[in-house]
């Protein structure tokens, strides 16, 4: 007995939407729709780790710029440097296009999470010194991606020489980046 191509989509949209829609709605646990005043007055804790001493602030600090940087330093390296040594970005180069538009994501991948760096030296005085000099690089690469798709086969060397900056300054401040490439996932929702 067939069964109609339609009413086999239709079946599986419905079902997908139905699991989709109870995993949605609860964490298995049983909540009532009101809250009584004694419930409303509770705090809910927070997931964040709070740090308490300066020590511990400076710490945080130096491995989220190290995480950021990091991944900024990968994503630069796999789709942009890597790409323009070996010549994709030229015109008429094989597969040309899909390299640019990497590029492009990996530029404005690279600059928001330079920028996140940033934010999180401003936590240790070491670090935050030795990429004072570099914020109006940093700040320089927000219409690099734009270049990159466009087939500016400069921007590739401005994207790797303020990598090696931030890297330098890392290092110097004692939070030495080591590159790690960052999933595709994580380049298309920016971090």
């Amino acid at each position: 007995m067939a069964v109609p191509i339609r009413r086999l989509c239709v079946a599986l949209t419905l079902c997908c939407a139905l699991l989709a829609g109870s995993t949605a709605c609860g964490n298995g646990e049983k909540a009532s729709t009101k809250d009584t005043p004694a419930m409303q007055a509770v705090p809910v804790p927070t997931a964040t780790p709070n740090p308490t001493t300066s020590a511990e602030r400076q710490k945080f600090a130096k491995t989220r710029f190290v995480a950021n940087a990091g991944l900024a330093a990968g994503a630069t390296y796999q789709w942009i440097v890597k790409p323009w040594k070996a010549g994709k970005f030229k015109k008429g180069a094989h597969g040309r296009r899909t390299a640019l538009v990497k590029a492009g994501l990996a530029g404005a991948f690279t600059y928001n999470r330079l920028k996140a760096a940033r934010r999180n030296a401003e936590g240790d005085p070491t670090l935050s010194k030795a990429l004072a000099p570099l914020g109006a690089g940093i700040d320089a690469l927000k219409n690099l991606p734009s270049r990159l798709r466009s087939g500016d086969g400069d921007a590739a060397g401005a994207f790797d020489e303020i990598i090696g900056k931030v890297k330098d300054a890392g290092a110097s401040a004692g939070a030495p980046v080591k590159e790690q490439v960052p999933s595709a996932s994580q380049l298309t929702k920016g971090g």
